[in-house]
């Protein structure tokens, strides 16, 4: 999935810290549980984007108002909703309230980076869609905590269309053995010790699907090109059409 594809649909509210892959251990629940807290922040913020799509891409708008503290409120009002949580109100000095505060930057950052296009008149789609503004927000956050932790947005091998996030030798053998196996329960994550870039690491795998939002770009007929100029893959309502991986990296190393 690139960073032109349109927006994937949020994981099912039934996802839960019960729903890990056995192989995780329960000294690892906290880490499971600051890795979904990264993971439902950026959907609840790239779902802010994507209702305001049409708005985006409005020609005879100017100021949108969609400025980096009003994308921020809206994504953390949705991310209240659905985990019963305040961002804020983590911890500061913990690993997931830094890390949540990084995210919560970058999500803003991106945003008032990006206010020229976004509000540009006379110019319809814009490109500012979901996965670029998720693409670019986890690229600040791996510029802010790499060191520590950092988000991907990858896919399917045989749906990515930006080469920078193909997933891994290990994110590739979750997602053809896990997600896309008939007997994988929808929405249901997966979490595993296993050293990224060399170093030790715990990481999670949140499957994502399509949504019919998404099939205007993923969808039939395909091969026939998109707005954003790529061939559609044929996509279905419920097919599995992204994954949110995130790596958090041993402390000690």
């Amino acid at each position: 999935m690139s960073g032109k594809s349109l927006f994937v649909a949020m994981i099912s509210a039934s996802l839960a810290l019960g729903a890990m892959g056995q192989t995780v251990q329960a000294s690892s629940s906290q880490d499971t549980a600051t890795a979904l807290s990264l993971a439902h922040l950026l959907q609840a913020a790239r779902s802010v984007i994507s209702a305001n799509q049409a708005l985006i891409n409005n020609p005879d708008i100017g100021d949108k108002g969609l400025t980096g503290d009003v994308v921020l409120a809206a994504a953390i009002k949705k991310y209240k909703a659905t985990d019963n949580a305040d961002p804020h109100s983590v911890d500061p000095q913990s690993r997931e309230g830094r890390l949540l505060d990084a995210e919560m930057q970058a999500i803003k950052e991106v945003t008032d980076e990006n206010q020229s296009f976004i509000n540009k008149k006379g110019v319809g789609f814009k490109a500012f869609i979901p996965a670029v503004f998720g693409r670019l927000v986890a690229e600040r956050l791996r510029e802010k905590v790499g060191s520590e932790a950092e988000i991907k947005i990858t896919a399917p091998p045989a749906l990515v269309r930006n080469r920078k996030v193909r997933p891994d030798s290990w994110e590739k053998t979750v997602i053809e053995t896990k997600f896309m196996s008939p007997d994988w329960p929808r929405g249901k994550l997966y979490a595993e010790e296993h050293p990224n870039k060399g170093r030790a690491a715990f990481r999670v795998m949140v499957p994502e699907y399509y949504a019919a939002s998404c099939l205007s770009c993923h969808g039939e007929k395909k091969g026939d090109i998109d707005i954003t100029g790529y061939p559609k893959e044929g996509g279905h309502v419920g097919q599995l059409g992204g994954v949110i991986s995130i790596t958090l990296f041993d402390a000690k190393q």
